[in-house]
């Protein structure tokens, strides 16, 4: 596989053009593998599946803890500031509408794929920038391995997976840090807090930020990836690289965000 660097490919071209070339690439690539895996025509090697076993265990169990407290720390926020204003109107049970319906839809999947963006995506780019500006891309295309399927798909099966499992982690501990919150701060019952979140909330609501999450993960693997094949030479383009994936991914994950929820808004 040649990338848009390779002579008479692209050079000197347009950088949108060159961004827009590495990362079709990159979708036509991963698109391969799935219609593969598909149709059972992939047999992936013993080290290939360690590859995705560890990208799975990376991205997932290694972001419990960071996922959990800053889950668990909005949670509480958003009991605190329902609070500060339901109070005002005696609507004091209604917190826990608030709390689960915004960490379920928006604030769980956001957050959970903003720490993944700043911590798996970062750490995408700067491995396949590494690996390109050292020339370990060009050897294993001459070794006839493809590097779309050694590199990025194990890193995209994972964030696909880990994104929604991560979100839907991080909304049971916000709803839980904001249940207990409540209960021992606000004066309200728990019980009562925890029947009006199951009575609220509906399956539509959680899937909504399950195909969000999902989605988000999608984006900053395609992203990332996509801004660790376009560097050149010299760790400094390594570190804007780096940079950029984040920004970018950030970016894209508020505009898909936008866009999934005006759409629930006109299907409700």
């Amino acid at each position: 596989m040649r990338w848009p660097d390779a002579p008479g490919r692209l050079e000197g071209g347009p950088p949108v053009r060159e961004v827009l070339g590495v990362f079709f690439e990159v979708v036509n690539g991963l698109v391969r593998c799935l219609w593969l895996s598909m149709t059972r025509r992939y047999h992936s090697k013993p080290y290939q599946r360690e590859r995705t076993w560890d990208h799975l265990s990376w991205v997932g169990a290694d972001s419990l803890p960071i996922v959990s407290i800053i889950s668990g720390c909005t949670g509480i926020i958003l009991a605190l500031q329902a609070a500060m204003q339901l109070e005002k109107v005696g609507a004091l049970s209604y917190v826990a509408n608030l709390v689960g319906f915004s960490l379920v839809t928006e604030l769980g999947p956001l957050l959970t794929s903003l720490i993944l963006a700043g911590r798996a995506g970062a750490a995408f780019t700067a491995e396949i920038a590494t690996m390109k500006i050292s020339e370990e891309i060009d050897a294993l295309s001459v070794m006839g391995i493809d590097p779309i399927r050694f590199l990025i798909w194990p890193k995209f099966v994972a964030m696909l997976v880990m994104a929604p499992l991560l979100a839907l982690w991080a909304d049971f501990v916000g709803i839980m840090a904001g249940g207990i919150f409540s209960a021992t701060a606000l004066g309200l019952s728990g019980k009562v807090y925890f029947e009006q979140t199951a009575t609220f909330l509906r399956v539509s609501d959680v899937m909504s930020g399950l195909v969000k999450s999902a989605a988000f993960g999608m984006a900053i693997t395609l992203i990332s990836c996509t801004q660790g094949l376009m560097a050149r030479e010299g760790a400094a383009d390594v570190g804007r690289r780096t940079t950029m994936a984040v920004v970018q991914s950030i970016f894209v994950m508020i505009l898909l965000d936008l866009f999934f929820t005006a759409l629930n808004y006109i299907l409700r």
